[in-house]
């Protein structure tokens, strides 16, 4: 039997319960009493609801299985490609690949590479619009480092203007395959990779990408 391509993406389950319960109240009542003060809402519920299973989509994918990658942590469009002084984690010089997701893009967000989960810390913060540079350090944001064979790797999912709350699903230890999924972030935002400074880039500000499947870097000395 043939998979279904995509599912919904975990820990979305509030807000698609939640809009099924008011556009279903909302089409009784359509049905029930059939005015157009009834039937407006009911249609602007249902579009509500569409948009939602739209948004909250989570794709079947198949990352490539070559160890010389690193894939994409999120779907949307290169902000940023750059050398920048990391202190949380990898504690030294990092190329940083920045994200940003609009709300037309998958918000699932991958790992990037295999390794295991070191690190995973939220940090409060404002909600500025996720494409303003100044977001990165001052909104929002969730750790998730990884000790990979090529050394560490940092995933920063960071809050939008909208999107104000951050799903992870991983923990401390976890071993993570590449591609595997991470967590989201919801209603537009961006994501940040820091790389070892070994790795070279592949994308360039405005490359799109697709989470587990695009090729953002490569690291030196292995065969491409």
């Amino acid at each position: 039997m043939r998979k279904f391509p995509f599912r919904l993406a975990h820990g979305t389950g509030k807000e698609l319960t939640v809009a099924g319960v008011l556009f279903a109240l909302a089409l009784a009542a359509s049905v029930i009493w059939p005015r157009f003060y009834t039937l407006l809402p009911a249609v602007l519920l249902a579009v509500l609801f569409g948009f939602l299973l739209l948004f909250f989509r989570d794709p079947v994918r198949t990352p490539p299985q070559d160890d010389s990658l690193v894939l994409a942590p999120a779907d949307g469009e290169i902000m940023a490609v750059e050398m920048v002084d990391e202190p949380r984690f990898l504690i030294h010089r990092a190329l940083k690949i920045s994200i940003f997701m609009s709300l037309l893009n998958v918000h699932v967000n991958r790992a990037p590479v295999a390794g295991r989960v070191a690190l995973v810390q939220h940090v409060p913060g404002q909600f500025l619009q996720a494409f303003r540079p100044e977001s990165s350090a001052l909104n929002e944001h969730n750790l998730i480092g990884l000790e990979t064979t090529h050394g560490r790797v940092l995933v920063k999912q960071v809050a939008g203007i909208l999107a104000r709350r951050i799903v992870c699903t991983v923990e401390v230890g976890q071993e993570l395959a590449t591609g595997q999924r991470v967590g989201l972030i919801k209603f537009g935002s961006r994501v940040e990779l820091f790389l070892p400074p070994e790795a070279e880039p592949a994308v360039q500000p405005g490359d799109r990408t697709h989470a587990g499947l695009t090729v953002i870097a490569r690291w030196k000395g292995d065969e491409r």
